[in-house]
C-alpha cells in the first residue's frame, strides 16, 4: 500500500470517528401549544374577533339594503314602467355585486389582520426556541404540532425551558 493511500485511509477513518463522537443533542416542542399559552394570543384572538365581527355587522347591514331593495322591487314590478324597472334591476345587480366585492375585500383583510396581529407573536415565540436551543446546546430543534417528530425516545421537549424564557407559566 502506498504512503497516498495509507494517509487517505488515515485521514478517512479520523473523519469517521470525528462524526460518530459528535454529540447530537435533538429537542422537540409542540408550537401550537407554547402559542396558545402565549397571553399575547389571547389579545390577538379578541382583536381579530372584533375586527370579523364588524366587517360582518357591515355585511348583514348591506344584504338586508339588498332583501329590502329586492322585496320592494318584487312587490311592485308589474305597476312600474320599463325605464324605472329597468333601473331598479341595475340597482339591484349593483348592491349583489358591492356584496361580492365586500366579501372577497373582507376576507383578505382578515387574512391580513390576522397576519399583522400574529405575526409578532410567532417571531417571539421563534426567537425563544432558538435562544433556549442555543444556550443548552441543542442541534435540532423539532416541531411536534405539525408532525415533524416521528419519534422522540433521545429528544427533550423543551417546552418547560421556552415557556421559562417568554416567563409564563
Amino acid at each position: 500500500m502506498t504512503i497516498s493511500k495509507k494517509l487517505f485511509l488515515a485521514t478517512a477513518f479520523l473523519v469517521c470517528a470525528t462524526v460518530v463522537n459528535a454529540q447530537v443533542k435533538l429537542g422537540h416542542i409542540n408550537s401550537t401549544q407554547l402559542l396558545s399559552s402565549m397571553p399575547e394570543t389571547k389579545v390577538a384572538d379578541s382583536t381579530l374577533q372584533k375586527f370579523g365581527e364588524s366587517l360582518q355587522a357591515q355585511l348583514k347591514t348591506m344584504s338586508a339594503e339588498y332583501d329590502a331593495k329586492v322585496a320592494d322591487y318584487q312587490s311592485k314590478a308589474e305597476s312600474m314602467a320599463e325605464p324605472v324597472r329597468t333601473t331598479k334591476e341595475k340597482e339591484i345587480r349593483d348592491l349583489g355585486q358591492r356584496i361580492q366585492d365586500f366579501q372577497e375585500s373582507a376576507q383578505q383583510s382578515v387574512q391580513k389582520k390576522k397576519e399583522d396581529v400574529y405575526s409578532p407573536i410567532i417571531k417571539k415565540a421563534e426567537d425563544a426556541i432558538k435562544a433556549v436551543g442555543k444556550d443548552k446546546g441543542y442541534t435540532y430543534i423539532f416541531d411536534a404540532s405539525i408532525g415533524a417528530l416521528l419519534y422522540s425516545s433521545d429528544s427533550d421537549d423543551i417546552m418547560a425551558l421556552v415557556k421559562a424564557k417568554l416567563g409564563l407559566k
